[in-house]
C-alpha cells in the first residue's frame, strides 16, 4: 500500500483540525493539532478594539491555548460547516471556507457568518500558522448589543455581513497569498 501523497496528508490534517472546532472538542485536543517542534502562530485579523482575540499575534502552544480560552469564554457558535478546501503541498498550506452562527454570550446577539481560514503545516503535518479572515464588524455590534438594531435599520437593499462577491476575492486572495 502506498503512503499517501503530501497533498491528501495536508488534507487530511485540515479536515480533521476543522471537524473538531465544529464539533467543539476540548481546548486541550484543539492545541493538539499545533506544532511542539516549530513555533505556531495564531492571528484573526481584524481592528483589536474590536475584540480581545482580534488583530493579536498569539503565539506557541500557550498563546494557542489563551488565544482559545478567550474566544471561547466570549462568543459561541452552532451549524459550523467547513468547505471548499484548496491545498498547496508545495508551502504546506490549506486554505479552507467555513459558515457558521455566532453569539455574543453577553448581549446574546447573534449574526450568521461565512469565514475563511489559512493552515499553514510543518513537515509532521502540525498547524504552525492559523489566519483567520471573518465579520469583525457583526462580531463588534454584537459585542455592544447594537447588531439587532443595527439590522433593523438597514434597508431591504442593504447588506449585513460580507457580500458574496467580495466572499469570492477573499479566496483568490488566499491563492494569491500561497505564492
Amino acid at each position: 500500500m502506498s503512503n499517501p501523497s503530501n497533498r491528501q496528508r495536508l488534507s487530511d490534517a485540515a479536515h480533521n483540525f476543522c471537524g473538531d472546532f465544529a464539533r467543539k472538542e476540548s481546548i486541550d485536543v484543539l492545541v493538539s493539532y499545533f506544532s511542539d517542534t516549530r513555533s505556531c502562530e495564531v492571528i484573526e485579523h481584524g481592528l483589536s478594539r474590536f475584540a480581545p482575540f482580534i488583530g493579536k499575534s498569539f503565539t506557541g502552544r500557550d498563546g494557542m491555548r489563551q488565544y482559545f480560552s478567550t474566544v471561547t469564554a466570549l462568543i459561541s457558535y452552532d451549524d459550523m460547516d467547513f468547505t471548499d478546501y484548496i491545498v498547496d503541498p508545495v508551502v504546506r498550506k490549506v486554505s479552507v471556507k467555513a459558515t457558521a452562527k455566532f453569539t455574543w454570550i453577553t448581549t446574546n446577539e447573534s449574526w450568521g457568518e461565512t469565514f475563511t481560514y489559512m493552515l499553514e503545516f510543518d513537515e509532521a503535518e502540525k498547524i504552525t500558522r492559523y489566519e483567520i479572515w471573518g465579520d469583525t464588524g457583526a462580531l463588534y455590534l454584537a459585542s455592544h448589543g447594537r447588531l439587532k438594531q443595527v439590522s433593523r435599520s438597514t434597508p431591504k437593499s442593504g447588506v449585513i455581513g460580507t457580500p458574496s462577491k467580495y466572499r469570492r476575492s477573499i479566496s483568490i486572495i488566499y491563492l494569491i497569498q500561497i505564492e
